[in-house]
């Protein structure tokens, strides 16, 4: 019997054709490689996902968003077909369906888009002799880039997202190198209504370099976006942003680093971008002791906007991040801001993992505001003169009893500091939340 091989977070990054030589009478595997040529060269594949989540907030917003005495649930409910033919040809269709029921308020695209295509594209792919390959992938599809800072399929949120693109994509010993093109996908609240829109355009290069002497793995990218309407502290107005930036990374058994920088460039409402923001996560393992115990430490400074009379615009746009940038609770995005994130993991078993963390916030410039994950603007910079926005406790227990079912219990504690206070109700803010998924 063939191995069974882990799921990968990008669904068409999976590559059953291992199950070719599978002699058994596995109706799993038969789902998963299903033949449809006598040299089994041309197969399909079937998959999917079922998630459930339950949250439950008290004072959320701070104090200023309606409040909910018995919390909510979101489920996402994830289908997808794979077909392969010969080494050249692919095309993958997914399905996504994501429902929000007891929220106080109307729930956001982010909670709610009741069934959509997600993904629908096709692939053509060249290899040569040496194992280089070129592909030209065209259609409906989610986009996903280094630590996903910057780009990412927003998985922890209820809806994943995804770009209708066209992107060429290289692979060679050590290299990756993409070229794109794209419009996002806004959620719309029907059935089947997430079509074309050109209101969000992006494009770029990202390029991946591994084996890379000293410093062991190096990306370097530029990335552009184009907004008919974008809305920051400084105003609204038509945005055309430029970024190019650079990560080192690297993971061994004991030392894990992650180091980011990015400097955009370019207009806003008649206004000059001038933007930067500069990351780092360290951690060790103690991989010789028991439990494999890990300490961390992440630290970001992002920039906002100094003066908003100025005719510059510094406020950073982190562009499509992943949702839950700063904990499930998702509570403040990645815009104007100074953190600092210290952590810890600890293995109580081979299946159950719990881990901590600590995170101190303050504005990184008292002109600019809080904004949310999505880039919504909480609070304007002029809603009071402190920095400090406040600390976040979170803690999680998380346990993988096999690779198809995974469970989460999980805590938020927000203590809101000088700025919260002085700009709306300030109350602190605690979450617990459930996590249910079953993969296939």
């Amino acid at each position: 019997m063939a191995q069974e091989v882990p799921f990968k977070s990008l669904r068409y990054d999976e590559n059953y054709s291992y199950l070719a030589n599978d002699t058994s009478a596995n109706w799993y595997h038969q789902l998963k490689f299903n033949p449809v040529s006598k040299d089994k060269t041309t197969y399909f594949s079937f998959g999917g996902e079922v998630r459930y989540q339950y949250f439950h907030f008290n004072n959320e917003g701070w104090g200023e968003a309606p409040q909910d005495k018995d919390g909510f649930i979101l489920t996402r409910y994830l289908g997808h077909i794979d077909l392969h033919s010969g080494k050249r040809f692919r095309a993958f269709v997914q399905l996504q369906s994501s429902l929000a029921n007891g929220e106080a308020e109307m729930p956001s695209p982010v909670d709610q888009n009741p069934l959509d295509l997600h993904q629908a594209f096709i692939d053509y792919t060249v290899t040569s002799a040496g194992g280089q390959d070129l592909t030209l992938r065209l259609g409906r599809q989610e986009l996903s880039y280094g630590s996903q800072r910057l780009v990412a399929v927003r998985e922890a949120p209820n809806n994943r997202q995804s770009f209708d693109a066209a992107k060429l994509m290289y692979g060679g010993k050590d290299i990756k190198l993409d070229v794109f093109y794209s419009c996002y996908v806004p959620a719309k609240p029907n059935i089947f209504d997430d079509g074309f829109n050109n209101g969000t355009q992006f494009w770029g290069a990202y390029g991946v370099f591994n084996k890379v002497p000293v410093v062991q793995n190096f990306d370097i990218y530029y990335l552009g976006i184009y907004k008919k309407a974008a809305v920051f502290n400084d105003g609204k107005g038509a945005e055309t942003r430029h970024s190019a930036g650079t990560r080192l990374w690297q993971t061994t058994q004991a030392w894990q680093y992650d180091i980011e920088g990015v400097y955009q460039f370019g207009n806003f409402a008649g206004n000059t971008i001038s933007a930067w923001t500069a990351s780092a996560n360290i951690s060790y393992t103690f991989y010789k002791t028991q439990g494999k115990p890990q300490v961390g430490l992440k630290t970001e400074a992002i920039s906002g906007d100094t003066n908003p009379k100025d005719g510059r615009m510094n406020t950073f746009n982190p562009l499509f991040p992943k949702g839950a940038y700063f904990g499930l609770a998702a509570l403040i995005g990645p815009y104007n801001l100074t953190d600092l994130h210290p952590y810890v993991q600890v293995n109580l078993t081979k299946k159950l993992v719990f881990s901590s963390d600590y995170d101190m916030f303050w504005r990184m410039t008292a002109n600019d505001g809080l904004y949310a994950v999505n880039g919504a603007l909480l609070y304007a910079g002029q809603a009071g003169v402190s920095k400090q926005i406040g600390n976040q406790l979170g803690g999680a227990f998380e346990y993988t009893p096999n690779k198809y079912l995974y469970l989460r219990e999980e805590f938020t504690w927000f203590s809101a500091g000088d700025y919260l206070k002085e700009a709306g109700p300030g109350k602190d803010i605690l979450m617990v939340g459930s996590t249910i998924t079953f993969k296939f």
